[in-house]
């Protein structure tokens, strides 16, 4: 049995090393990471999953499952790429206020389809990027303080196991696997569908401010005052960026769960900080969550790293201030805080983010620029010191952390427990594998 057996067995496409389109299909959103995989599957529909799944278990292969090629870490040489793209149905059901969302769609399509109906999900900043990739590996977002992660709003969960067969997984049928998959990334079955949770977003208030980087210190201390005090239903980050070819700026981006008058009133402070370039606050459709943030929405070669962060004061913006933040893009801090300290008995393995910041650092990844990009932000880390806790949520892993950076040793533990009970031949292979 060989890889172009695979042909044979899927509807959908099946490209090897050599063929048309081979480089592209097998090519990661983050174009600095090199994925060498021996072929790409796309599945035509959840059938072509299984069929793959039974081929691999077969063949003695390894599946890696990518729906867009976000947060992928290259470690995958020689492994079957599965891309699930065609399965991109999303069917909200207002009454029950659910979403069923295929393992090909977008955070966009869902808001886009709930912002109507006046509910949301439990996005995260950018559009572009898979509802399940994000939700399976916790996935922290606007509304993460309101209702916690995107993981612990999953009621079920459609797979193929590792023998090939189709199943669906909830709390009660399955509560091992049900906590394992909602946080602990996709080392345990390949997900074909998520029923997701809905929350009421009847009015949201937002947008970006952006200044000049001379008002930063002002800006950040409205960013510790205004966080002091946030409701839950009310987000913060700060962004210091310095775009290619353009002058160094700080922003404010906020994203308020309740009505244009109050999320006025709670900014107030912001508009305290004069000289502002640019101002778009005001009412936001849900399904114009996305372009909060302004994130790229092609891929570019970026390098990422995020740590969470124990507290930020005076002292902490300090040390982020005193030196240029060139040659990287953005640091950015986002609020946490709130539901996400909070885990309910329910949570899955991602459990709780005690840590009441996280830190961003983004910087370009060609060739001329990713040594002293790494070095920046290996820089930034060391001066804050005791303020990085060590830790960072496992849906923002970088290549190079392993899971070991996301879970206690106890949750760990029993993460590969799971996996070894579950896949023994390690027919799936994660992002960043539980087992290393």
């Amino acid at each position: 049995m060989t890889i172009n057996d695979l042909r044979g067995v899927l509807k959908g496409r099946v490209l090897v090393a050599g063929d048309d389109g081979f480089d592209q299909a097998a090519t990661a959103w983050n174009l600095t990471v090199r994925q060498p995989v021996a072929a790409v599957a796309e599945a035509a529909d959840a059938g072509d999953v299984a069929a793959l799944v039974r081929y691999a278990r077969r063949a003695g292969l390894t599946v890696t499952a990518q729906p867009s090629g976000h947060g992928a870490s290259g470690d995958v040489e020689g492994l079957i790429l599965l891309r699930t793209g065609p399965l991109n149905e999303v069917e909200v059901r207002p009454g029950e206020r659910v979403v069923r969302v295929g393992a090909g769609a977008k955070w966009g399509q869902v808001l886009a389809a709930a912002g109507p109906l006046g509910l949301t999900g439990l996005s995260g900043s950018a559009p572009g990027v898979s509802v399940t990739g994000y939700t399976l590996g916790g996935g922290v977002g606007w509304f993460s303080r309101k209702y916690g992660l995107a993981s612990d709003s999953v009621r079920a969960i459609e797979i193929v196991d590792a023998d090939g067969e189709p199943g669906r997984v909830t709390a009660e049928s399955d509560p091992d696997l049900f906590w394992a998959l909602r946080g602990g990334g996709g080392d345990f079955a390949i997900v074909t569908a998520l029923e997701l949770e809905l929350y009421p977003a009847p009015a949201l208030y937002g947008g970006r401010v952006i200044w000049p980087e001379h008002r930063a210190r002002e800006v950040y201390d409205a960013f510790l005052e205004i966080t002091a005090e946030a409701p839950r239903e009310l987000s913060v980050w700060i962004n210091r960026l310095q775009p290619p070819g353009a002058p160094p700026m700080v922003t404010l981006d906020l994203a308020y769960l309740g009505e244009a008058a109050q999320g006025e009133e709670l900014l107030a402070r912001v508009d305290k900080i004069g000289g502002a370039l640019s101002d778009s606050r005001g009412v936001v459709l849900v399904a114009d969550l996305g372009a909060i943030a302004a994130e790229p929405t092609d891929p570019a070669p970026s390098i990422t790293r995020a740590e969470l962060l124990t507290g930020l004061d005076a002292g902490a913006v300090e040390l982020l201030l005193a030196k240029p933040s060139a040659p990287l893009i953005n640091v950015q801090i986002r609020h946490l805080g709130g539901a996400l300290a909070e885990p309910g008995d329910g949570a899955g393995a991602s459990g709780g983010v005690a840590e009441p910041y996280l830190l961003g650092l983004l910087g370009l990844g060609l060739p001329h620029a990713a040594e002293a990009t790494r070095a920046k932000q290996a820089e930034v880390v060391a001066d804050l010191g005791a303020y990085v806790s060590g830790r960072t949520p496992y849906t923002l892993l970088s290549p190079g952390d392993t899971a070991e950076k996301s879970f206690s040793g106890g949750t760990l533990a029993r993460l590969r427990e799971i996996k070894r009970t579950r896949d023994p031949h390690n027919v799936f292979r994660a992002n960043y594998p539980v087992l290393g």
